[in-house]
């Protein structure tokens, strides 16, 4: 029982948080280049969450060399990305290209 009780309380502040600011810009018109900018919004929060995690190993190291694996796959992502505008191409590819450098660097 505790662990569903945690579960309802993080729900409730993050809703408690999100759905007021929500709520108020729903209801005022947003000056056009704010609108424009917030677009940019989720891929600068994606690329702050994972180029961290493809880029830096063993704590704080920057690994940029060919045999960071992450790196490798990261960038078929990013080609797939870019040519296929399919986010389930760009995750079938990174994924695909994760395992099979992880079976073939030592």
């Amino acid at each position: 029982m505790t662990e569903f009780g945690i579960i309802l309380g993080m729900f409730a502040v993050t809703f408690g948080v999100r759905y007021p600011v929500l709520a108020l810009v729903s209801r005022i018109d947003l000056p056009e280049w704010l609108r424009r900018s917030l677009k940019f919004v989720p891929p600068a929060v994606l690329a702050a969450i994972t180029l961290p995690a493809v880029l830096i190993r063993d704590g704080n190291r920057l690994d940029l060399s060919p045999s960071n694996d992450y790196l490798l796959a990261g960038i078929v992502a990013a080609i797939v990305a870019h040519r296929t505008n399919n986010l389930l191409w760009t995750i079938l590819a990174g994924m695909g290209g994760l395992f099979f450098l992880r079976a073939v660097l030592p």
